[in-house]
């Protein structure tokens, strides 16, 4: 079982005045992240590459492991530590007989069954539960699970648990409680003007 940060920071373009990925995952390092997503829907598959290559550089020079959002080819293609998988992308299985069996791979789920499921069906380091919270970004429809979600899933599955959807400091503190074992975080990061100050903030909660 690894072990996670109590953050998970994910990078965002549009919430941090388009700066690269690389530049974003400079500062989150800069904050002292140790675990960085890199999610990205909007560039080609050229843009991609380059903008992942690029980022693995910045977080393997911020002493980072980096994973990548959806696209297994690309995570393998630029060494990234892992990949972050959902239901309509590239099966957990076949990520791990891609990048190996020191990736790290995760998976969303958007309700605590969904989440055991998973794990007992999947070669998976975490699982990612989520939205907890209300958010506002624009790719999230699905309705706030809450915290009790948090709690019955983390009880009940043996790998790491991340809570995930409007996260604040506050959110962010009552989750971990709960027994979440990291927490990630976009917007609140990301539209910060001072993004390795708010990284340092949420990497207090975990003492």
């Amino acid at each position: 079982m690894i072990h996670l940060p109590c953050l998970y920071p994910i990078t965002d373009r549009a919430s941090a005045g388009d700066r690269s990925h690389a530049e974003l995952v400079s500062l989150l390092c800069l904050g002292g992240a140790t675990l960085v997503q890199v999610r990205e829907k909007a560039m080609t598959d050229r843009e991609l590459f380059e903008a992942a290559r690029d980022a693995v550089a910045a977080a393997v020079a911020g002493g980072a492991r980096l994973i990548l959002n959806d696209r297994v080819d690309v995570a393998a293609l630029v060494n990234a530590a892992g990949v972050h998988v959902g239901g309509e992308d590239l099966p957990a299985a076949a990520a791990r007989s891609i990048l190996g069996k020191d990736a790290i791979i995760g998976f969303s789920a958007h309700g605590v069954e969904e989440a055991i499921s998973a794990v007992s069906s999947m070669p998976l380091n975490y699982v990612a539960l989520g939205p907890i919270y209300p958010t506002d970004h624009a790719t999230v429809s699905r309705p706030a699970l809450g915290v009790r979600a948090v709690e019955r899933a983390a009880f009940a599955i043996r790998i790491p648990l991340v809570a995930i959807g409007g996260m604040n400091l506050e959110r962010a503190r009552e989750v971990l409680q709960a027994g979440a074992a990291s927490v990630a975080v976009l917007g609140d990061i990301m539209s910060n003007p001072d993004i390795p100050a708010a990284v340092a903030g949420y990497l207090a909660l975990g003492g």
